[in-house]
């Protein structure tokens, strides 16, 4: 902070401006370039894990795997065992990676990238064409039932209200997780900018809660929609 002024990337977080400067360069669209920080880290953290796999784990394996063991087990206790292990790596993956990004935001100089709209709308409309596909696949012309109702009198009801339920699930999905990582960044500097040390601090634990909250909702709604599409229509 200099002259009263809050530091330069504190401020471009603060009023949501889209670019960082890096070794004197202005990089443009900032919350892909943080998506590629965490995704680097988090390749080349498999690669270690992958190179360094033992019987006995300890550490970062032993962590990863409780992750990983934890998430298969509610998957297949919620999906059923067959659908579970297919599907479980695919949604341990995005909670790993929601999750990952979320914590960026906690480290100094860094922004997470979910707390820019374009990033959680690019995740809900990835898991809003999965599912569709994934109940296309299962189930073929018949899966147009999930959206015409229990009853053919009902249908010039339910294909409205159903299709604009679905199509509401991406912009509940995307608004969501933007809305609370972005809110707990600004709380964050605005805590930074009244009291540097003591007011960040013992927030920290609380927005790292919140944080693990939010990756899990993404991912335990995004089940919930391929479980829903599995399952097929009610009739």
């Amino acid at each position: 902070m200099a002259g009263g002024l809050p530091h330069p990337v504190l401020l471009s977080t603060f009023l949501g401006m889209d670019e960082i400067t890096i070794g004197g360069r202005v990089v443009e669209f900032k919350h892909v370039f943080y998506s590629w920080v965490c995704m680097s880290v988090l390749f080349i953290a498999a690669w270690i894990l992958r190179r360094r796999l033992t019987l006995v784990p300890g550490g970062l394996q032993n962590f990863f795997e409780a992750i990983v063991d934890t998430i298969e087990n509610f998957v297949c206790g919620t999906m059923g065992k067959e659908a579970g292990t297919i599907y479980t790596p695919l949604l341990a993956g995005m909670f790993i990676y929601i999750f990952a990004m979320n914590l960026m935001g906690l480290i100094p100089g860094f922004d997470a990238p979910t707390a820019n709209i374009n990033t959680t709308a690019c995740m809900a409309v990835f898991v809003f064409v999965l599912y569709n596909i994934i109940g296309m696949i299962h189930w073929g012309g018949h899966y147009i039932h999930q959206f015409t109702g229990p009853s053919k009198v009902l249908i010039p009801l339910m294909l409205p209200l159903e299709i604009v339920s679905h199509c509401a699930r991406p912009l509940s999905l995307s608004l969501r997780l933007f809305g609370n990582i972005r809110g707990e960044e600004i709380v964050m500097i605005l805590f930074f900018i009244m009291a540097p040390i003591l007011g960040t601090i013992p927030i920290y634990a609380l927005f790292l809660l919140g944080k693990t909250m939010q990756a899990f909702v993404f991912f335990l709604l995004t089940m919930f929609y391929i479980k829903s599409a599995l399952e097929g229509p009610e009739h």
